[in-house]
C-alpha cells in the first residue's frame, strides 16, 4: 500500500472534519488501513481535552482526534434521585493528520 501524500492527507482531514462525529471518524480510519493501530484512546494528561491517536502504518500517517467535553442537564424520573443530573457530551473539536517519520511524501 502506498503512503499518503500531502494532498491526500488534506483530503482525509477534510473528510474527518465533515463527519463531525467521533465514532464515525474512528470507523472510517479502521476501514481505511488493515494495519491500523490504536495508539491511545481519550488520553487527557494535563491537557483538558480528550485525544485519541490512530497510527495508520500502511498509509504512513498518524491521525489524532481531539474531543472536548461539555455537560448538559438531564431530568431524571427515579424516585429519591436528584431531579436533574449532569450528562457529559463529547464533541469532535479538532483533527490532526500528520505523516509518520518514514513517510517522505
Amino acid at each position: 500500500m502506498a503512503y499518503l501524500n500531502q494532498q491526500e492527507r488534506e483530503k482525509l482531514l477534510q473528510d474527518l472534519v465533515k463527519l463531525n462525529n467521533v465514532p464515525r471518524a474512528r470507523g472510517k480510519l479502521r476501514r481505511m488501513d488493515p494495519k491500523v493501530r490504536l495508539a491511545y484512546m481519550r488520553n487527557m494528561q494535563a491537557s483538558g481535552v480528550y485525544e485519541t491517536r490512530f497510527d495508520l502504518f500502511g498509509l504512513g500517517t498518524v491521525v489524532r482526534l481531539i474531543e472536548r467535553q461539555d455537560e448538559h442537564e438531564v431530568a431524571t424520573d427515579k424516585p429519591g434521585a436528584a431531579p436533574v443530573r449532569l450528562k457529559p457530551e463529547f464533541t469532535l473539536s479538532e483533527v490532526i493528520v500528520e505523516p509518520m517519520p518514514e513517510n517522505k511524501t
